[in-house]
């Protein structure tokens, strides 16, 4: 039986009505194509030849088909136009529409051009950038920070206060070659630097799985002397569990078979010990950490005051690897500095989240030599310098010499060759090596003007050859020297005419605990 006109009427009414509620067809075809490029744009998938970023068709490409960008026959050879090709195209981060073309690099600068390529490459093929903290990172610090605060009352807050000493550790941690930490804020850590610390782990072993990395466990090993101090740190590490980190305490509070089992339920990517219980475990094989990839040695003081510090050593000796070394202590033992260059073996940092000068210029030794008469500076710096070359007899120095102008750095530079040594001059600046049969020493010789230019951080020895008219400008070298070795040297020549900067000088020995020279208690009592 034949269809009726109501019924037909009907079936198309509903194909009509179906088809209204489609969002791409209710529309014409313009205008559906112009909703699709508004949700391209949103979601930061345009194309290449839409909204404000236009790509003109070339002889090469005549039909757009590669919307702007270059082949691989077509790469360019050259270093410089390589990168600017790796930075234009291969950057995953968004760029404002308005921003500028920015010129091409020298040609000359190929070793940084191939840098900006490789990172660029890394960047592009895992989506890993070592050039700053990932926002995982500051997932993690905000997990930590939400889960404390209601504990101490909302003072968790200053996490991320500690912000510039955080960044410098995830520098340190995070770099193609690790570089080891020895902080000296204090006798162990604090909660936030606790919390940058197992932050930094956290996106150092998120970077390596998104490379497609095998991340040993436990990647990181917390050492810490007490149980107290693992139940601060485990109450910390485990707001991370909710983002993949699993953690694990070990300490004497515990029965030895309930951590077994939990050891055994997970495979944990920290682990907070104490030096007692780890020794146990490992030596039962129930736990191997010789892949561990970083160590944490929470107050070395503290250890040393245990009579611990062989056990420390063994942990140490049990891993095979060579991990990244973080060690927090107090710097006021001298006995302590030994032990961490037993321990820390490659490049170090110091770090400090204190703005002291005491803890910021911790293993650091101070002399003051006299020098009545500023004619004799020149002699009395040979002298100085002949001490350091047979004090650091077999090793090469290098030592910085600070002048209070240009053209008293270069007299002091061309007057300086001593009877016993040999002196060779540079001819890029105010620099020569001195050599002798005892050692070698690189002596580069600056101005206080330039000074701010130069890196301090690098040289193990400075000596003030004419002190600054303030001591809080000493007080600035002071506190950057040395920052790579477990040591360093500060010496100053002190004239007559410096004579105001007795007390304020002799203040900032004391609270080092350096030795204050006897002549400056005759030059405070002299009236002025």
């Amino acid at each position: 039986m034949a269809k009726g006109d109501d019924a037909l009427a009907r079936k198309r009414n509903r194909v009509r009505r179906k088809r209204l509620r489609s969002s791409e067809n209710a529309v014409s075809a313009r205008v559906a194509a112009i909703i699709a490029s508004k949700r391209r744009r949103k979601s930061g998938k345009r194309r290449g030849c839409e909204g404000m970023c236009f790509s003109l068709p070339t002889p090469d490409d005549p039909f757009n088909e590669r919307h702007g960008k270059k082949s691989k026959v077509d790469e360019p050879t050259d270093d410089t136009d390589a990168a600017a090709a790796v930075v234009k195209d291969g950057n995953p981060r968004k760029k404002d529409a308005n921003t500028k073309k920015q010129p091409q690099a020298r040609a000359g600068a190929k070793a940084k051009s191939k840098a900006i390529r490789e990172r660029a490459t890394e960047t592009e093929e895992g989506g890993v950038d070592f050039d700053r903290p990932s926002k995982f990172l500051v997932v993690c610090l905000n997990a930590i920070r939400d889960a404390v605060a209601p504990e101490d009352g909302g003072g968790s807050s200053s996490i991320h206060g500690a912000g510039d000493w955080g960044v410098e550790l995830w520098m340190c941690c995070s770099a193609p070659a690790p570089s080891d930490v020895l902080d000296t804020s204090g006798a162990s850590a604090t909660l936030e630097q606790t919390a940058w610390l197992v932050s930094t782990a956290c996106d150092i072993v998120a970077r390596k799985e998104r490379l497609g990395m095998v991340v040993s466990c436990p990647f990181l090993l917390y050492i810490v002397p007490s149980q107290e101090k693992a139940a601060q740190v485990r109450s910390i590490c485990k707001p991370l569990k909710s983002l993949g980190i699993h953690s694990v305490s070990l300490h004497p509070g515990a029965s030895i078979e309930h951590q077994i089992a939990g050891l055994k339920s997970c495979e944990p990517e920290f682990l907070i010990a104490t030096p007692e219980r780890l020794l146990e475990l490992v030596s039962s094989k129930v736990i191997d950490i010789s892949s561990v990839s970083m160590l944490v040695i929470d107050g070395l003081r503290c250890f040393m005051d245990l009579n611990v510090t062989d056990k420390i050593y063994s942990i140490r000796d049990a891993i095979s690897s060579s991990p990244q070394i973080t060690i927090f202590t107090d710097p006021s033992d001298k006995n302590v500095a030994t032990m961490a260059r037993n321990l820390l073996h490659g490049r170090i940092t110091k770090l400090s989240v204190n703005d002291s000068v005491s803890s910021r210029s911790a293993f650091i030794t101070q002399h003051v030599h006299l020098c009545p008469l500023e004619k004799q500076k020149t002699l009395k710096v040979k002298e100085i310098l002949e001490q350091i070359l047979k004090s650091h007899a077999k090793k090469i120095s290098k030592v910085l010499l600070v002048a209070e102008n240009d053209k008293k750095a270069q007299n002091l530079s061309s007057s300086l060759k001593l009877e016993t040594c040999t002196v060779t001059d540079d001819t890029h600046g105010n620099s020569f090596t001195m050599c002798s049969s005892v050692g070698l020493m690189n002596v580069l010789v600056k101005d206080q003007e330039t000074i701010a230019m130069t890196d301090i951080g690098e040289f193990e020895i400075v000596l003030i050859v004419d002190l600054p008219p303030s001591v809080d400008e000493y007080s600035e070298i002071l506190t950057v020297v040395a920052r790579h070795v477990i040591g360093g040297e500060v010496h100053s020549i002190f004239c007559n005419t410096d004579a105001p900067l007795v007390k304020p000088l002799a203040e900032v020995l004391a609270k080092c605990g350096q030795v204050v020279p006897e002549f400056f208690k005759h030059l405070e009592l002299e009236p002025s």
